[in-house]
């Protein structure tokens, strides 16, 4: 059974379970600025377990993007991905335990026909404020008998000290272990917040147990013998100022990564062996003449790193390698992916593009995005492969000047990152393979004097909006819709608004693009838009779920003031539409109206940031 088996099975087991499939959110997040990327598929549903109606009902299902930067670190080993797909199911305020926990062992043994012997489950082990999960732990001795299994509870000292064991587990018998903070979940610490316990399942590969994490294994050993599945939450309490209580409607948060559900049903023992990744690892093996079983560890990070870098860049919001933010992360994974390459001995010009092309293919049918994007994701790669070369070699002959003393000093470490460009990450990584201590302490203190020394066009974007509501700046509203219709059909779908601010003088709009727009660009664009004008296109408007606007397409960049319903402006004519957005309001009628469209200036706000200032004559 290949992944997409695996996928389409859980949502129809789910459908017939009464649930409605929605689509997988954005990467990144639209409601949270806190948070780089989407990193679970439960975050976009936050909300609805605030007690907010979801339109797709009381029973949801679906597949979910997440990435996770804390993972990055991790790759290497035989569980663990940057990007990676999470299969999930809700319920807000209907089922419970009973039903969530039967329907989940039902789906692994009826439908993915996996061996009931070789799972285990966890369950909150109580604590003095809130039980333990008696409720939880009778259901699945129920489903365990069910299925011909003894099913004895694990050892009280794993409840202490979550540490280990203190003896060795009869893993034939001892199916159900009860942990205190690693099966709690909460949603924070203020009064009213959510929590509750939650139950993982584990699946045991049979992979031998190394002595170096410990003398006895159990089932959160970090030796790899048993991997987590999948994670049934159950948002049953809500926080006092003494304590919790418990809610009157309970709900349901399960997730399962796709990769290590595929690696168990395809008996695989690492999830680089399985469908989602063999093909990119024998592509690696091709371009590097080197055996994956000897060399796993590069040929992972470079598998994963590239993955995560197409998917981000994929997701329609513009991204691209840079300095700050999501783009700093898309930076780091591309130059750890390039030097581990190096490694290995791929050093052939645009040696990624089978890579990034593979994946296209691998996934476009399900995500289309990579298919729209492909192009302009090999522009940026080729671009930041390029800079680091350069950044590397430079970097790598400074650091062998210091690589023969035991510790490296904070000014030191950051003159390789000041000076030469050296991203930290790689300093500590270097560092640590040569058995070098680094003052990273030292280093920070050195980035901070840097920081207040510096004065920099990119300390913040503005928040953007209208200044006032008067005519002009109604229509110059309606100007930029305009112009990001324009900037994309000349420049590419890359393209997305990164800011706007309109005042009675001018308007100005911030977007996405790496490179100086040439003079002929400009005139393109100022032209198209003129044109637009001419034509006398109407401006409408209409409300509409914002799920439905997302699923279509529609380009809006401050979903985070809306709630489930939206408006939606469309300039158009008799079928005909030229720009269509989220967007609060207000415009002009017709396009007629701003008269004539003149571009002022056009210049850099930040890496991968460029900056039109324009007017209209009225």
């Amino acid at each position: 059974m290949d992944s997409n088996e695996v996928r389409k099975k859980f949502l129809r087991f789910f459908e017939d379970k009464k649930h409605n499939i929605i689509s997988s959110a954005s990467l990144i997040p639209e409601n949270d600025s806190s948070l780089l990327f989407t990193n679970s598929g439960m975050f976009p549903l936050v909300p609805y377990f605030l007690g907010e109606k979801h339109p797709a009902g009381q029973r949801i299902v679906n597949f979910q993007k997440c990435f996770r930067t804390e993972d990055i670190d991790s790759i290497g080993d035989n569980r663990h991905n940057t990007f990676f797909e999470m299969l999930g199911n809700w319920s807000f305020g209907d089922y419970f335990k009973k039903e969530q926990l039967n329907w989940w062992y039902e789906f692994l043994i009826e439908e993915l026909k996996i061996n009931p012997s070789q799972l285990y489950q966890t369950v909150y082990a109580g604590d003095g404020q809130v039980g333990k999960d008696e409720e939880s732990v009778g259901v699945l001795k129920e489903i365990f008998k069910k299925y011909g299994i003894k099913a004895e509870e694990g050892p009280e000292t794993l409840i202490k000290g979550e540490i280990g064991p203190g003896r060795e587990i009869d893993f034939n018998n001892e199916k159900i272990f009860a942990y205190r903070d690693k099966n709690w979940w909460q949603r924070g610490e203020a009064v009213g917040e959510l929590g509750g316990p939650d139950s993982e399942t584990f699946y045991d590969t049979g992979k031998k147990h190394n002595l170096k994490f410990g003398k006895y294994c159990h089932i959160n050993c970090d030796c790899g013998r048993f991997i987590e599945i999948g994670n049934s939450v159950f948002i049953q309490y809500q926080k006092t100022e003494d304590g919790w209580r418990e809610l009157e409607s309970k709900n349901v948060d399960f997730g399962g990564g796709l990769e290590r559900i595929t690696m168990m049903v395809q008996n695989k023992n690492n999830v680089f062996e399985t469908d989602l990744f063999y093909r990119i690892i024998q592509k690696i093996e091709e371009l590097s003449g080197k055996k994956y079983f000897n060399n796993q560890k590069a040929f992972e990070i470079i598998a994963d790193h590239f993955k995560a870098v197409v998917f981000i860049m994929a997701d329609d919001k513009g991204l691209f390698p840079s300095n700050v933010g999501q783009g700093y992360v898309i930076r780091r994974l591309i130059r750890r992916a390039i030097r581990y390459a190096q490694e290995i001995g791929i050093n052939q010009d645009d040696w990624f593009k089978d890579i990034v092309w593979l994946i296209k293919e691998m996934y476009q049918n399900i995500y289309p995005e990579l298919e729209k994007n492909f192009d302009f994701i090999i522009r940026e790669i080729l671009r930041e492969e390029q800079r680091f070369i350069k950044t590397l070699a430079k970097g790598l002959k400074e650091f062998e000047k210091i690589s023969d003393r035991k510790e490296i000093s904070g000014f030191e470490a950051f003159d390789l990152y000041q000076t030469y460009g050296f991203p930290f990450e790689l300093i500590k990584e270097l560092s640590k393979e040569r058995e070098i201590k680094i003052d990273e302490k030292g280093f920070n203190l050195e980035f901070k004097k840097h920081q207040e020394l510096s004065r920099t066009a990119s300390a913040g974007l503005f928040k953007g909006g209208l200044v006032d509501l008067s005519g002009k700046t109604v229509k110059l509203h309606t100007a930029t819709h305009l112009l990001l219709a324009a900037l994309r059909e000349v420049l590419g779908n890359h393209v997305f608004q990164k800011g706007s601010n309109i005042t009675t003088e001018r308007l100005r709009f911030d977007f996405s693009h790496n490179e100086k727009l040439s003079e002929n660009e400009l005139k393109k664009i100022e032209s198209l838009i003129n044109e637009k004008i001419k034509e006398d296109l109407i401006v409408t408007a209409e409300e509409m779920d914002l799920e439905e606007a997302k699923q279509k397409g529609i380009l809006g960049v401050f979903e985070n003031k809306y709630k489930t319903k939206v408006k939606v402006y469309t300039t158009g004519k008799d079928g005909y539409i030229f720009s269509r957005e989220i967007c609060g309001g207000p415009h002009a009628a017709r396009t007629s109206e701003l008269k004539e469209f003149k571009i002022l200036k056009e210049e850099a706000v930040a890496k991968g940031i460029r900056r039109i200032k324009a007017d209209i004559y009225i």
